[in-house]
């Protein structure tokens, strides 16, 4: 038995109906390197093997009578591969309008919480003219309490193979045990016994975390007087998807040469994640301009940072910090937009890493589950989001991903998705992963608010390009 931290607790508590608190990936995969050939019942069963022992994939939620504390994770002692692997087949022609509505579908669905918070839905007669011949899609779905960005790529990791016929790596993340089976699942009376030990203990931590808290406005005060602070959030100007989101996910795809990111960052001296940054401010650019919707002042987006190689605890799945950027969104020039949001970076950067790596865990271990979970309900049902200053815009996630050939199952990695999640008030995330080589970009959106996401993943591409060609002349 193991006590979420509060970060993954609160994942758990801001979940409703409409703000689904799950991380996704699409898996493209070349079925024709199999050993044997596939067969779904050889897939699932071959899963199954890869995922035994993985504490994330065989642990389940429970809570602690009265809430009184965070929740516990327990084995799950009733695994059964068959609640979370499923089988289905597209419709019709197969195409990239019967995926993206098959995706759009289950992206909507909340994860299970009576079992292990973890789903796949193997996708059969994917037909695309990218590919030679046809394709398997894995849709996966992983609650955010279990998973952050550089965890979830590490889970990844540990169910690929470098080879076709060779074993996936499967083994324990950060830290944690590998269970034999054995574990026994705490009674009411034990948990609630526990929870009282560890509702007693929370307030002795305050003051740990108080101090550095206090050190750190002093710090942030002194920078915004220097003008080196990151962005402010509550200052992002409003969009058609800063507002109340319903429970209906769009998803837009698209790929890109990592190779074109890496010659940027060589002639301008920019990091591969401004470069990312710059493409997606020139994105959304081009697509509020499309929809008459561009705002005068730039979109803030919040950027997840992970603290793995920071923190001092050992406990949790989610170690993140975050930063706010600026966009460049009202910037046209590509170039000019590169190199204003690389010296913002910078010091948005200098700022994040003054900030104690534990600041957001720490913090977060004093969410009461009730108190929380009542909160967000009455945050979205009174539409605050869409009365009071924009917080952020959106999300943009940027996951550097293994440069060489993965093999899911047997079956070659054409192609890996990551999908995050969205937001009350932030009702667009843009998660970037490379991989072998590629940039695979994931785009998902509230349905009402970006009902065509499909239009500007399109432009990424184009705005990388321009980034290039402006790059090339200046250098």
């Amino acid at each position: 038995m193991e006590r979420l931290s509060g970060l993954d607790a609160s994942f758990l508590y801001l979940e409703t109906p409409e703000q689904l608190m799950h991380v996704c990936a699409i898996f493209v995969l070349d079925p024709s390197t199999i050993p044997g050939g596939y067969s779904f019942p050889k897939f699932r069963d071959a899963l199954d093997l890869a995922v035994t022992g993985i504490p994330q994939f065989t642990r389940k939620v429970r809570k602690v009578p009265l809430e009184i504390a965070h929740p516990v994770w327990v084995h799950d002692s009733h695994f059964d591969i068959n609640r979370h692997v499923h089988r289905v087949a597209l419709p019709g022609d197969g195409g990239r309008d019967e995926l993206a509505e098959l995706c759009n579908h289950l992206a909507s669905l909340p994860v299970n919480r009576h079992h292990p918070l973890w789903e796949m839905w193997v996708v059969e007669g994917h037909k695309d003219p990218e590919y030679d011949g046809e394709r398997l899609v894995v849709f996966a779905k992983m609650h955010h309490a279990t998973v952050d960005g550089a965890s979830g790529a590490s889970i990844v990791s540990h169910l690929c193979a470098l080879e076709p016929d060779a074993q996936p790596v499967a083994a324990a993340m950060d830290g944690a045990h590998v269970n034999d089976g054995k574990e026994r699942e705490p009674g009411a009376l034990e948990l609630f016994g526990r929870g009282v030990a560890a509702s007693i203990a929370r307030p002795l931590s305050l003051t740990r975390v108080v101090q550095p808290s206090v050190d750190v406005v002093v710090k942030t005060l002194d920078r915004i007087r220097r003008g080196t602070a990151m962005a402010p959030p509550f200052r992002a100007p409003r969009t058609p998807f800063n507002s109340n989101i319903t429970g209906q996910r769009a998803i837009g795809l698209t790929d890109m040469l990592l190779d074109d990111f890496k010659e940027i960052r060589r002639i301008s001296g920019a990091t591969v994640n401004d470069v990312v940054l710059t493409v997606a401010g020139g994105a959304l650019r081009s697509y509020l301009t499309d929809h008459d919707e561009l705002p005068d002042t730039p979109l803030l987006a919040t950027v997840p940072v992970s603290v793995r190689e920071e923190t001092q605890r050992a406990d949790g799945m989610n170690k993140v910090s975050a930063l706010f950027a600026r966009l460049g969104t009202d910037i046209a020039d590509p170039w000019e937009r590169l190199t204003s949001m690389e010296e913002a970076n910078r010091n948005a950067k200098e700022h994040q890493k003054a900030i104690p790596a534990d600041a957001l865990q720490d913090w977060a271990e004093f969410a009461p589950p009730r108190t929380f979970g009542l909160a967000m309900r009455t945050y979205a049902a009174l539409r605050l989001s869409e009365r009071g200053p924009v917080i952020h815009n959106l999300v943009i996630s940027n996951v550097p991903g293994p440069q060489m050939p993965l093999y899911f199952m047997g079956a070659k990695i054409d192609a890996l998705y990551p999908l995050g999640p969205i937001f009350h008030g932030a009702g667009l995330n843009i998660t970037v992963l490379s991989n072998n080589g590629v940039v695979h970009v994931g785009v998902i959106a509230c349905a009402d608010a970006v009902p065509d996401p499909e239009l500007l993943v399109g432009y990424f591409p184009r705005e990388l390009v321009k980034l290039r060609e402006a790059t090339e002349q200046i250098g």
